[in-house]
């Protein structure tokens, strides 16, 4: 079992379910949307994701016509996205869990837009898009 929450606490989840893959996500609306060098995400069925408290405080963004990012209203904290055509996978921001994980299948993805003052300081395998 997973769990976490935002930066101001309103928002708590919990996932039912294990950490099975982290995508280190380089594009550039991960970029922004985490006002970061990447994202950090996981999938994470659907089914197995519960929202505890704060349901309220959700807020959804279209940043394409396929995708919403979800993030607190309050604090601005991204939460997890979720792809149309994929209704039972969401993919969470790692940077909200707190409860302490590991997981050996990690990997760089859209690197072609890293940011470029960010350094490759990892042997983790690198995806110029997608992996395939």
């Amino acid at each position: 079992m997973i769990e976490g929450g935002c930066l101001c606490g309103g928002i708590r989840y919990r996932y039912d379910g294990s950490i099975e893959e982290v995508s280190i996500c380089h594009c550039s609306q991960c970029r922004k949307a985490q006002g970061s060098a990447f994202a950090a995400v996981s999938p994470v069925a659907t089914a197995d994701f519960h929202i505890l408290a704060g349901a309220e405080l959700l807020r959804e963004y279209r940043s394409s016509p396929d995708k919403i990012r979800v993030f607190c209203a309050r604090c601005g904290s991204p939460i997890y996205s979720a792809k149309d055509d994929v209704p039972g996978v969401r993919r969470l921001r790692l940077g909200t869990v707190d409860t302490p994980f590991r997981c050996d299948n990690a990997f760089h993805i859209f690197t072609e837009s890293k940011a470029p003052w960010w350094p490759e300081a990892d042997d983790l395998p690198r995806y110029a898009q997608r992996k395939p």
